[in-house]
């Protein structure tokens, strides 16, 4: 049994999918955080597959970049989370009051 283009774009979808669904419904930032990642990763094999099939480098250096900004995404969230949490001792969004005058 080949494992083909078909299998990869499978499992990003479903990937993307369960990112999108955590991040629409828990409240708590780090999950949300994490599903963007998740979102993130399902792109990084969807554009492998692609640029793999294609005999393409380029699909592979675009994944380059999105892992470099998926990492400073992390590191600033979690920069923003810890400062949130100082302040209002929790990290449910439904908590958070930042936008309101």
């Amino acid at each position: 049994m080949e494992i083909t283009l078909n299998w990869y774009l499978y499992l990003s979808a479903i990937l993307f999918t369960m990112g999108v669904i955590g991040f629409l419904f828990r409240r708590d930032v780090i999950i949300m955080l994490m599903s963007i990642e998740l979102m993130l990763n399902a792109v990084n094999i969807t554009l492998v597959a692609l640029s793999q099939t294609m005999g393409s480098p380029a699909g592979q250096i675009l994944v380059f970049f999105v892992m470099a900004v998926a990492a400073a995404e992390a590191a600033i969230g979690l920069a923003l989370v810890i400062a949130a949490f100082r302040n209002k001792l929790t990290i449910d969004v439904t908590e958070f009051n930042l936008f309101k005058y």
